[in-house]
C-alpha cells in the first residue's frame, strides 16, 4: 500500500477535455474513497480555490489523500499536494509538495519561470534549493490533470493512441503517455456514468505488475472527472472510486 496517495495523484492526470467549455472553475470539489481489496485504505480530495500571484488571478488547486482505519496503524499517509495555474494558458506558477508516507517525508516548493524554461526548487527539509531546466510548457504532478482537462481535440483520439505530457516530479521532467482503450459505461454510486478508459503506462518493477497495470475511468462528459481508478499491483489491486463532489462547471451526466 506504499505510496497510495503518489499512485492516485499521478494516475489522475489522464484527464481531458476539448476548449469549446472549461472543465472546471473555483469551487470544484471532489473526494474519492481508495481501497485494497475489500479494506477501506484512505480518502483523497480535490479542490479548485482562487489566488493572487504577482497581482494576477491564478486556481489555487488543493489535494489531499489520508489512510484511514486500521491502514493508518499499519501505514500512515498525510498527503498536501497544491498548485497554482494560469487561468488562460493552464501554465503552473507554483506547486508545494508536504507528504508522509509511513514516515518517508518531503517538504518542497517549486517556482516555474516559462518564459526562461527553468524551475527553481527548494527543498525545506534538507535545507537546500536547486534550479533545473525544463522543456516549455511542463506541468506538475497535479498541474497536469486540470490542464489535461482541457487538452483540445481529445474527442478525436481513436483507440490504441497515446498523449505525452511533459511533467516535473521528483527532480526531474519525464515524459508521460497516456494510452486511450475505448469506453464504456460504468455503475457508481451516483447511478450509470459513460466514460472514457485510458491506461497511463508506467514503469513495472516492485509495485506494478506491469508497464500498464493503471486503468482509469474518465467522465465521458464536459467535466472529464476521473470516476474510478484501478491499479493491479505485484500484490494485489488498489482501486478508487469517486465519492462525492460540489461546485462542477458542467452537468455531470448520469444514466438512470
Amino acid at each position: 500500500m506504499k505510496k497510495i496517495i503518489l499512485f492516485f495523484l499521478l494516475v489522475l492526470t489522464v484527464s481531458f477535455d476539448n476548449r469549446n467549455q472549461d472543465a472546471y472553475d473555483v469551487g470544484e470539489w471532489f473526494k474519492f474513497r481508495i481501497h485494497y481489496g475489500l479494506v477501506n485504505a484512505g480518502y483523497a480530495t480535490l479542490e479548485v480555490k482562487d489566488a493572487t500571484i504577482n497581482n494576477k488571478k491564478v486556481f489555487h488547486v488543493v489535494g489531499k489523500g489520508y489512510t484511514t482505519g486500521m491502514s493508518r496503524f499499519f501505514f500512515k499517509v498525510d498527503d498536501l499536494y497544491e498548485s497554482y495555474i494560469d487561468k488562460e494558458t493552464g501554465s503552473p506558477y507554483r506547486f508545494v509538495r508536504k507528504i508522509d508516507e509511513g514516515g518517508y517525508k518531503k517538504n518542497q516548493e517549486g517556482f516555474f519561470n516559462q518564459s526562461s524554461n527553468r524551475i527553481l526548487v527548494k527543498d525545506y527539509k534538507n535545507n537546500n534549493e536547486k534550479t533545473f531546466v525544463i522543456p516549455r510548457n511542463t506541468q506538475d504532478i497535479l498541474s497536469a490533470f486540470y490542464y489535461l482537462r482541457n487538452y483540445p481535440g481529445i474527442e478525436k483520439i481513436n483507440t490504441g493512441e497515446s498523449i505525452a505530457i511533459d511533467m516535473f516530479f521528483d527532480d526531474e521532467t519525464t515524459k508521460f503517455k497516456l494510452k486511450f482503450v475505448g469506453r464504456e459505461n460504468i455503475t457508481t454510486k451516483f447511478g450509470v456514468v459513460s466514460s472514457m478508459i485510458f491506461k497511463p503506462l508506467v514503469q513495472s518493477g516492485r509495485v506494478f505488475k506491469e508497464q500498464e497495470s493503471l486503468t482509469v475511468w474518465i467522465s465521458d462528459d464536459d467535466n472529464r472527472l476521473p470516476i474510478r481508478i484501478k491499479a493491479d499491483l505485484a500484490i494485489g489491486s488498489l482501486k478508487a472510486d469517486l465519492d462525492g463532489y460540489k461546485g462542477l462547471n458542467n452537468t455531470f451526466k448520469i444514466k438512470k
